[in-house]
């Protein structure tokens, strides 16, 4: 082939090459071209014009219903403050505080058990008892050769010049029952001391020893006598210990405790002043809980210190509670310069003095005492009403049921409330009328009396689950110690529920201006007395009854609700008839809450705040609250201490600027927290989770130091 035919022969194959390629781009083209034309064809030829979307009201899950983004019903929370009935809780009150009811004895389990029944009967989902083996503590009641007694002796002859009645005197029929424990102060030291020395210490304060000091008064060696109040019984027993004391009597004083009402005619029965019998039993211990089982349970199995073990921290003291009919007889005895006014009660033909040796120099006090410790049974009662959208987030309601005799205002007006209260609950879920959307857990607790035991073995059982599920712990130690206006203690986070439950109920006085609970309880004690607009004082819960265990250890918010007295007309270190055998029915019908209005409201406003916590889609706890209260706090503590501190180069600067990022922290989530889009059921669980952890990340596990369960 010569080399013009070659170049013809590739000249038209390239022609053939260039018009194939083109084909198929056109064929391409019309394929893609049919395929749009196919698809918009499809598209308005068979399917309606599309419309807007609808506003979301629902939460578009397949399979998960719609009542997991709603919040529950409002009309429920008018029935049920409408349902509790102060009738009921009058019956209530009568059946508990009918006979004694001491913590580890036959009565404590008859009413734990009376309980169970009754919250099964009415409703509630899930009743069991959890039962602890525990140390308590108890006189001796059968030989009277060597039941609990102070005496004046004679050294020289050895005749009894006095001894202190046994029991306190009967001053109503309703009080000559079996089973009625005589004065005691649980957990003393057992024996019999003798002194030819008393010494009277006042409150038995850091500062009365103080001083005794300055007075070159020692007590070491010596008896003395301490008049209740100020301070905690135990520190009373422990300060005299510390200071050397052998024994201490403890009494109250009717300046505390009577208003200097001592005639017969202005105390019990007749009135709510304390008489010269009446004795404030309660324990000298100065921990909580199981003595034998710090930090653990108290179940049949747990290891058990031994009562020796320095661990333990049972009082090295002997100590016992009198009247102050008791302490006229002893007081009467003493010599000494007399003490300066603030020293100065109101016992009856007393001329109050330091002391030193007794009126007659033969003379001695004996304190003859056989309180033991005895290892006993005994029962928290716990009823459940489960959730229905998070049954896994609890809310709790507790009360303590043991008393020191009759107990019907410590602590059986407070149980009698909660029964009207689970009465009620429990009767709209059997009803099929309500459930709410998380569980209401009500809790009644054993041997609060002798150091919150029954709580504290609970907690440490289940601190594991409470710390990951509880919202909230709301206690009524007692529903009433006075019938002037309600009172609060609480941690910050409950400050709006409590206000907002309050708002709710009707001011159980009809006859006052005040309409509604929280009316009068601004009007009595308001938070900032210069502002006419302030809100309610509330105060700090501290450590003087269940809620203790739940804020200590679980970090869980928590509060305390009852009616109390006007503290401006009566100076009172706490109710008259406080821990003696005169806590009666009598004493609280007819005398301090004639009708159980006051009852009443206390139930209405504990229901309400349970109620609000259990069924509102985002938990209403505010952070703001909180850390305007840690911001007070602190700047408090720089008022009282901080001169002093600086003065030793310690300053406050990084505690403050922590407790201000705190406080903007905690605004700029309470702003989100209003734009949380409660459709997204994971959004509202994410910010609830960080509402209910919020206050435990202030826990230290290592708790404070030399105390390892104050976390």
């Amino acid at each position: 082939m010569d080399m013009s035919d070659s170049n013809e022969y590739m000249f038209k194959d390239a022609n053939r090459r260039n018009a194939n390629r083109k084909i198929w781009i056109f064929g391409a083209v019309a394929i893609i071209i049919g395929f749009v034309i196919g698809i918009l064809i499809g598209r308005y030829a068979t399917c309606p014009e599309e419309k807007e979307a609808p506003k979301q009201d629902g939460t578009f899950l397949p399979g998960v219903s719609d009542s997991i983004i709603k919040d529950g019903d409002p009309k429920i929370s008018e029935e049920i403050i409408n349902g509790i009935q102060a009738d009921n809780i009058r019956e209530y009150l009568r059946d508990l505080s009918e006979n004694p009811h001491l913590a580890g004895t036959p009565a404590d389990w008859e009413q734990a058990d009376k309980l169970r029944k009754f919250w099964t009967d009415n409703g509630l989902d899930e009743v069991f008892i959890s039962e602890y083996d525990v140390l308590l503590s108890y006189p001796n009641t059968t030989d009277e050769d060597n039941m609990n007694q102070i005496q004046i002796v004679d050294n020289s002859t050895g005749d009894i010049i006095y001894k202190s009645p046994l029991y306190e005197d009967i001053l109503d029929e309703s009080e000559n029952k079996s089973n009625v424990v005589p004065p005691f102060n649980a957990y003393s030291k057992p024996g019999t001391v003798e002194s030819d020395q008393l010494i009277y210490v006042n409150y038995g304060r850091v500062e009365d020893y103080t001083h005794l000091d300055s007075l070159k008064i020692n007590v070491s060696g010596k008896i003395v006598i301490a008049r209740y109040g100020k301070i905690f019984r135990g520190d009373k027993a422990n300060l005299a210990y510390m200071h050397g004391a052998i024994g201490i009597i403890l009494y109250s004083d009717p300046a505390d405790y009577a208003m200097g009402q001592t005639d017969s005619s202005q105390v019990y029965p007749h009135d709510w002043w304390l008489p010269a019998s009446g004795a404030q039993r309660g324990t000298i211990f100065l921990r909580s809980g199981d003595p034998l089982t710090p930090g653990y349970p108290a179940t049949e199995t747990a290891y058990r210190l031994g009562e020796d073990d320095p661990e333990a921290g049972l009082p090295k003291i002997i100590t016992h509670p009198v009247g102050y009919g008791i302490a006229e007889k002893i007081l009467q005895q003493m010599t000494g310069d007399n003490v300066t006014s603030e020293w100065e009660g109101d016992v009856p033909n007393v001329t109050y003095r330091y002391g030193g040796q007794l009126s007659n120099s033969t003379w001695k006090v004996k304190m003859r005492i056989s309180t033991a410790n005895k290892r006993v049974k005994t029962y928290n009662v716990i009823g459940i009403i489960r959730g229905a959208i998070e049954p896994d987030r609890y809310v709790l309601l507790g009360n303590h049921r043991d008393a020191w005799v009759f107990g019907a205002i410590d602590p059986s007006s407070g149980t009698a409330v909660m029964k009207e209260v689970s009465r009620v609950m429990g009767q709209l879920v059997k009803s099929n009328k309500w459930r709410p959307r998380r569980s209401i857990i009500f809790c009644s607790w054993g041997a609060e009396e002798y150091g919150l035991v029954g709580s504290v073995e609970w907690v440490e059982q289940y601190v594991k689950n409470l710390a990951e599920r509880s919202l909230a712990y709301l206690n009524v130690d007692l529903a009433l110690q006075g019938n002037f206006s309600l009172r609060a203690l609480s941690t910050p986070l409950l400050y709006d529920v409590i206000f907002s439950a309050t708002k709710k109920v009707p001011n159980p006085d009809s006859t006052e201006i005040h309409k509604t609970v929280y009316d009068k309880w601004k009007a009595s004690f308001p938070k900032d007395s210069s502002d006419p607009n302030s809100v309610p004082r509330v105060g700090g819960v501290g450590s003087g009854s269940d809620y203790a265990p739940m804020v200590k250890m679980v970090g869980l918010p928590s509060c305390d609700v009852r009616y109390t007295f006007d503290p401006n007309k009566y100076q009172l270190s706490s109710y008259p008839l406080y821990h003696s055998k005169y806590e009666t029915f009598k004493a609280v019908d007819e005398i301090m809450d004639r009708g159980f209005k006051h009852h009443q409201a206390t139930g209405q406003v504990w229901a309400e705040m349970a109620r609000s916590l259990a069924d509102t889609m985002v938990i209403p706890l505010d952070v703001v609250n909180f850390a305007n209260e840690l911001l007070s706090l602190v700047n408090t503590l720089d008022d009282d201490y901080g001169t002093m501190l600086r003065n030793h180069s310690i300053t406050f600067d990084d505690l403050k600027t922590v407790t201000d990022n705190l406080k903007t922290e905690a605004m700029a989530f309470k702003i989100r927290l209003k734009k949380v889009n409660k459709y997204n059921p994971l959004e509202v669980r994410h910010i609830n989770d960080q509402l209910i952890l919020f206050e435990r990340s202030f826990l230290d596990p290592q708790g404070l130091p030399g105390r390892p369960y104050a976390r």
